[in-house]
Formats: C-alpha cells, sequence, structure tokens
C-alpha cells in the first residue's frame, strides 16, 4: 500500500523526467545499492532549498548524486552544493551522472572519509545555509557537530533515516542505530538548534527524517 500510495503521488505531483531515470539506471548499472531517497522525498528537498532560498548547501552522502541533483536543480545563479562522498567508485559515478544532468558547475563533489574531509572546509571558512546528512549513521552525532560549525546563522538541517523501521526503540542495537539515539541525546541538550522529527512511510518502508534549524 505505501507503494502505491508513493506512486500515485509522484502520478499526479511529478512530471515526467528522463534525466531523473537516466541517472538512476547508471547508478543500477555501476552496481550501487538502490538507497536513495524516494522521488516524493528528493523533492521535498527541492522545494525546502526553494522556501529556504539557500544558497550554499553540504550534504552527507552523495552516492551516484540522486538526491544531489534535486537539490543543485533548486539552486540560484551562483549556488552551490558540496557533497561528500566516502567512496571513490560511488564519487565517479555520481561525477558522470552531474555532467550529463547539466548541473557540473553547481556541484562540488568531495571524496574520502567526511570526518576527514570537513577539517578542510572549515579550514577554508566556508558556511553553509542547507545541510542534508544521508551517510554512516554511526557518524551522525559528529556531523551534527560540525553542521553547527560550519553553518550560517538560521541554517536547514535535515537527516534521514531516523526511525529505521522503530530500531531506534530497542535495546539492543548496531553501531548505526546506535549513532542516531546518539544524535537525539545530543540534540535534547544543544540549544543552538531548534529540531523535530517526522515518521515516513513509503517506496522506501518506514523510516523518519529530522528537520531543524541551526540558531
Amino acid at each position: 500500500m505505501w507503494k502505491h500510495v508513493d506512486q500515485y503521488f509522484s502520478d499526479h505531483l511529478m512530471q515526467s523526467d528522463l534525466v531523473m531515470e537516466n541517472l538512476l539506471s547508471s547508478n543500477a548499472a555501476a552496481g550501487l545499492p538502490a538507497i536513495d531517497v524516494s522521488e516524493s522525498q528528493g523533492k521535498l528537498l527541492n522545494l525546502l532549498i526553494r522556501l529556504k532560498s539557500a544558497k550554499r548547501i553540504l550534504e552527507f552522502g552523495t552516492l551516484g548524486g540522486y538526491s544531489t541533483l534535486w537539490m543543485a536543480r533548486a539552486l540560484p545563479e551562483g549556488g552551490k552544493i558540496t557533497t561528500l562522498e566516502y567512496s571513490e567508485k560511488h564519487a565517479q559515478v555520481a561525477e558522470k551522472n552531474m555532467e550529463e544532468a547539466g548541473v557540473k558547475d553547481k556541484v562540488e563533489i568531495l571524496t574520502g572519509p567526511a570526518i576527514k574531509t570537513l577539517p578542510t572546509l572549515a579550514s577554508k571558512e566556508n558556511t553553509y545555509d542547507f545541510f542534508f546528512i544521508d551517510a554512516d549513521k554511526k557518524n551522525n552525532p559528529a556531523y551534527i557537530k560540525w553542521a553547527i560549525e560550519l553553518a550560517e546563522p538560521g541554517a536547514c538541517l535535515i537527516v534521514d533515516n531516523v526511525v529505521r523501521e522503530g530500531a531506534i526503540l530497542n535495546e539492543q542495537e548496531d553501531e548505526e542505530v546506535s549513532g542516531i539515539k546518539e544524535m537525539f541525546e545530543m540534540l535534547s541538550n544543544e540549544p543552538r538548534i531548534d529540531s523535530t522529527a517526522i515518521q515516513t512511510v513509503g517506496s522506501k518502508g518506514y523510516d523518519g527524517l529530522l528537520f531543524a534549524l541551526i540558531n
């Protein structure tokens, strides 16, 4: 039912998009895991960026660039998205996808562990007004801290996969769930971030998103 409802939304609210379809086909041909955001979630990111009038985006977790493209398309002239990807293979696929989609001038892909890449961004005094975290969940607390460090006042922060089919309530947990729970504990005592979270169902199953403003 969830998948059918998602398809209903897409049929009525999305236009046929050959570029996006080709990107997903390219990812599949390269053997990338099909763990991208859904089409509706990609459109949500796009709309939030436009509502925010964001100009500088930092994305944690590129994969093949599906969410990256949704966000890049929302940027105004002169806008830029920097996206961090651990895998060299994934980054190469994403770079090719961005070029074929015609947004290469708006996208900077940095390869390697984000924990090592982020200090280089700070050293260049880069700041961002929109963050999307969708990478290894065990490092979510560290990524939140870096977002605070690199944020412009009033920056928007979105974190994906914060429910994991309810696993955040389990006493037994893997390191990914532990990272998410640690993130929530940190946010409950972090005065610089005002946040909420919602549960989601759809083509990606049962999960959730965290929404926040960085003061």
